[in-house]
């Protein structure tokens, strides 16, 4: 993928690159076909590639503004592939943006968030999933994320995605050459061998989605809606994971009108959690749309926890089943247990005989420790550390990956009935999607919102 200017034809482009505040070490890095002359300028003295020099860094008329090391990296051997410089001093803001000041007075000009990264990526050094680990690396929440975002910057998830790249580009090669003996019947022509290639890529492609998926939640956190009949107990549930009253609690069934959503963190895992209104026949105007919203949300979920009454589980769930039909993942919880005797067996829903139920109570807190825990496993898909080769994916990912899954289905289908031409298109559709995710395929716009999220000096 060519690059959209030659490096020397660029700018040379200067931020501070440690976080905002002050600190005890400051950073100020520049890129670019100036940055040597710059840094020199700065440091009063010469840089050689991979040496720590110790500088005063001078302002405009000879007064040092602070004292610090000055390293300078080559082109290309050098994160952006272009000559890079950074300036390490202390880390008072204001000592900062005077070095900084200093470089755009020398013919810098200030960096765009993300643009250190869009750089390194235009010029070959990291593809665009790797390109975003790097911003999912410094915004980890925990040492599972932290170790998921490296192994997606070191290529564990684009090595994944090349190797099922080349597999679709050897079978459209295939195909789109037995076009042109269309006359023949397919299994003259190597149809078999094509066939079963799909069914191999088909295989990979689904292990590679499951394995982005776990990689988003770990990400993104998991996407978990409250769901259940009125006066279950939801909004006291959001409240104790919340550790505040965000949602009005009271007798009246009902309260819940509208969607409140909450990011909290249960044992080390990010959740959004959503609580809704309760799900019941009937209700006025207001209630009905609040069910129908709640309904919606679930359509995005990625967790359902059915919050039941243990006093009369089979009616509320009654209630749920259809709501709760098409979220990949259900937790059903029967609040109030202290009401209910230990040794009374509570019914289970007919639909979920294989998935046991959770007794807890949220006004004494039993049973919560059980809970907390079956949230966690079903967050990492029973993976506690996000297990070996795991890595970061983002939804972006996600969609391409299923993209590509559907239009590989189509072109097998294809395949099946010989229709050659419309299997071609079909691999190619499928081949463009994984490009999308290393950037092989895309748009600038895409690169335009993907390197905007970036921190300054990044």
């Amino acid at each position: 993928m060519p690059p959209s200017a030659h490096p020397t034809d660029r700018d040379t482009i200067a931020a501070i690159a440690t976080a905002p505040g002050a600190g005890g070490v400051g950073i100020v890095r520049l890129s670019g076909p100036e940055a040597r002359r710059i840094g020199q300028t700065v440091c009063a003295r010469t840089l050689t590639p991979r040496y720590a020099h110790y500088a005063r860094f001078l302002g405009g008329d000879g007064v040092a503004i602070d004292d610090g090391i000055g390293l300078y990296f080559a082109a290309p051997a050098s994160y952006t592939g272009e000559d890079v410089v950074e300036l390490q001093g202390h880390g008072g803001p204001a000592v900062l943006q005077a070095v900084l000041g200093r470089c755009v007075e020398l013919g810098a000009r200030l960096a765009r968030s993300g643009e250190f990264s869009e750089r390194a990526f235009l010029e070959g050094r990291l593809d665009l999933a790797q390109a975003e680990a790097v911003a999912d690396l410094i915004a980890a929440g925990d040492i599972r994320a932290a170790r998921a975002a490296r192994r997606a910057l070191d290529g564990e998830f684009s090595r994944r995605v090349e190797a099922i790249a080349a597999g679709l580009l050897r079978i459209r090669i295939h195909t789109e050459a037995a076009i042109d003996f269309a006359d023949e019947p397919l299994d003259t022509l190597g149809g078999e061998a094509l066939r079963a290639g799909c069914d191999q890529l088909t295989r990979e492609l689904a292990e590679l989605l499951a394995a982005a998926q776990r990689g988003r939640r770990l990400r993104d956190g998991l996407h978990a809606v409250i769901v259940g009949p009125p006066n279950a107990g939801k909004s006291s549930l959001l409240n104790l994971l919340a550790g505040s009253d965000r949602a009005i609690v009271t007798d009246v069934a009902g309260t819940t009108r509208d969607l409140l959503h909450e990011v909290v963190r249960v044992d080390g895992v990010e959740l959004t959690l959503v609580d809704t209104a309760g799900l019941r026949e009937g209700g006025d105007a207001i209630e009905r749309e609040g069910m129908r919203r709640a309904r919606h949300e679930l359509d995005q979920a990625d967790l359902a926890i059915v919050l039941l009454d243990a006093r009369d589980p089979l009616t509320g769930a009654a209630a749920v089943d259809d709501a709760v039909a098409d979220v990949p993942r259900r937790l059903w919880v029967y609040n109030k247990a202290d009401l209910v005797g230990a040794d009374v067996v509570i019914a289970t829903p007919a639909a979920d005989e294989a998935e046991t139920p959770l007794r807890i109570s949220v006004r004494t807190g039993a049973g919560m420790d059980e809970f907390h825990a079956r949230l966690r496993a079903l967050a990492l898909d029973d993976a506690v550390d996000g297990g070996d080769g795991a890595f970061t994916a983002r939804t972006r990912h996600v969609d391409a990956l299923q993209r590509a899954s559907r239009e590989l289905a189509d072109a097998r289908v294809q395949l099946e009935h010989g229709a050659l031409e419309l299997a071609a298109e079909a691999l190619r559709a499928s081949h463009d999607a994984l490009g999308e995710i290393t950037g092989r395929v895309h748009a600038d716009d895409l690169l335009g919102h993907i390197f905007s999220s970036f921190c300054i000096g990044k």
